[in-house]
Parts: structure tokens; sequence; C-alpha cells
């Protein structure tokens, strides 16, 4: 069967709302779609709705969830043993995966890409942490916005029938080079102003490897490393084969500094409230919901967002949150969260 038509599709990024918007771009002829896409398309094609959990329900769960804590609680990890740190060795992009969040209406569809990474619950249960900014960017999307007055056709149908529409969201899995798939079968909790959200996958045969995370803010000058992704491979080396065509890389830089939700210059160890953190490099398109991890000691200090400019002066930086944030989706030690 020929493949629907699809327009070239970036990854999904963060931008400042100083910077001057962007002309649209030409209209682009409709043609093949990347290997990227075609692989989500196969994989949503290749899942039952049974076995799936369709975008409007998951956007529900996100928009229900919001600063929803956890019963279970996440280990204070920041200065993991060396079996649990994280490794930063050609072979350890393993350890994120790539989320994809897909709808599909006959030859039409839409898909948002993000990276991701699971945590370590006292409950033993899968938790990936990623971005919100995808999936609020397909929210939005014509094939999931249904007209306030339905057709006939469509009284009697749900928002999500194979023939009709299909979607739903899953998380991209490369291990020992070999690919694999899962649903995502809820939203567990969001922060909508920090841009994060926990999701939970289907039960999967072999658990999520999880990374370690540090609930103290590092200070600016603390040398990190990103995990970058690019779906062509770049110029520069150290570029490793990822999931599907893609290509990834732990790229070394350095926390910028932090802001507070006003904007303002904040510093650790301070009564100010850290909501995001500045780094450098800028990451690559497609980073967005992956790790932050010092240098030193092996553990997760922030989650990639995409990139901000404060200033001309200053330029365009790196935006992330501190891992800090990710703790205010779980109870913490010795607090009693049940109703």
């Amino acid at each position: 069967m020929p493949w629907p038509r699809l327009a070239l599709r970036p990854f999904a990024t963060v931008h400042s709302h100083l910077i001057v918007a962007r002309p649209p771009n030409p209209p682009l002829l409709a043609s093949a779609p990347r290997p990227l896409d075609r692989l989500v398309l196969e994989t949503l094609a290749g899942t039952p709705s049974a076995g799936r959990t369709a975008l409007p329900q998951l956007l529900q769960q996100y928009l229900e969830r919001s600063g929803n804590v956890l019963d279970a609680q996440l280990p204070y990890e920041p200065h993991p043993s060396p079996s649990r740190r994280v490794s930063f060795s050609a072979d350890s992009g393993g350890c994120v995966r790539l989320i994809a969040h897909v709808v599909r209406e006959g030859d039409r569809s839409k898909i948002t890409v993000s990276s991701g990474f699971a945590v370590d619950t006292s409950d033993g249960q899968s938790v990936l942490v990623t971005c919100a900014h995808t999936l609020e960017e397909i929210r939005w999307s014509p094939l999931l916005v249904l007209p306030k007055e339905p057709q006939a056709s469509l009284l009697a149908a749900p928002p999500d029938l194979s023939d009709v529409r299909s979607s739903g969201s899953f998380v991209l899995s490369a291990i020992d080079s070999a690919f694999t798939a899962h649903p995502i079968a809820s939203v567990l909790s969001s922060l909508h102003r920090s841009d994060i959200m926990l999701l939970s996958p289907f039960p999967m045969r072999v658990p999520l490897r999880s990374l370690p995370i540090s609930p103290y803010p590092v200070p600016a000058g603390t040398p990190i490393r990103a995990h970058f992704v690019s779906e062509t491979k770049p110029k520069e080396e150290g570029w490793q084969p990822w999931i599907s065509c893609t290509w990834s890389k732990w790229v070394q830089g350095t926390v910028v500094g932090y802001r507070d939700f006003a904007g303002r210059e904040a510093v650790p160890g301070t009564y100010d409230t850290l909501s995001h953190m500045l780094f450098r490099p800028l990451p690559t398109t497609g980073s967005s919901g992956g790790p932050i991890v010092d240098e030193n000691t092996g553990a997760v200090v922030g989650v990639m967002l995409g990139t901000r400019m404060d200033s001309t002066i200053e330029g365009v930086r790196g935006w992330g949150v501190p891992a800090e944030t990710i703790f205010e989706m779980f109870s913490l030690p010795g607090v009693n969260n049940s109703k």
C-alpha cells in the first residue's frame, strides 16, 4: 500500500518568547516518510488497539494528573556506585530512549519525538521521565481535535478506531543493536511549568535500565555530559548509530547557571527557586527530554528541554530543568501521602 503523505517534521524543541517568530516554511511536496517516521507508523500499525492507549486518553491523563505526587519514592543518588553511575562509552546510549507520539487518520499523520530515560522507583514500577512539549505539540493537531458538531458518521464512533483514526505513544529502544518498541500505558504525572512528565509503559519482559538521579543542583561551571540526538550523521567524530537511522553522542558541556520562574538569575544554596538550568553547548533537536549528567559523579543532574535566548549579549544557550524537579512528582522519605 502507498505510504501516507507526510510533510518533513523537525523534532520539537523549546524556543524563547524573545526570539522573533520565523516566517513559515514553504509548502513541501508529498514524499515518502523518513526512516524514523516510517518506523513509528509501522509500530503503530503493528500494535493492536487493545495493546496501546490512545492519545486522547493520554492527553486527558496529562491534564488531570498535573502536579500528581506518586506514592512511590525516588532514591537519592548524588554519588551512585560504580555499577549505577552513567557510563559515557559508545554503547551506553541504550540507557536513553526515544519517546514517539503518533496519530494517523487515512493518509494523514502527525508524529512528534523526544528523548527520555527511566528512573528507579521504590515500588519497582517502570517510570520514564521525558519532556512534555512534544505531547503538547501533537495535542493541538487537527487530527486529534474533533469538530464541535461531529458529522453523523462519527457520532457513534470513539475518537480512536482502526478504520477511522489510530494513535498512541511508544518508547523506542536499541539494546545490543536490537530494536524494541513498547506502547505507553499512562501518564502518571506532569509539571506543566517545568515541561516534564512521567510515563508508564505497558508491562515489559525486561525492565528498563534506570539512571541515578541527584536531588542536589550542581554549581555553575560543573562539567557535564548530555545525550544528544541527530537524525542524520553529523560530521563531528564520536557519533554512534542509535535507533533506526538516528545517531547519538554523549557531548561534553558546562552548566552556565539557573533561572527562577520569573526568568531572574538564581543561585544554588540560597532561597532562590531553581526552576530552570542553563548549559552549553546547544542541544540538538530531538535531545529534549534527555538526561544531563554530572561528568564527575555519573548522576543525572538535569533534563534537557531545548534552547533559550535571554538577551543578545548572552546569546542562545541550552535550556533545561534541574533534576531536583523530578522529585516533586514522587513522595519524600518519611512522608505518608495516603488519603
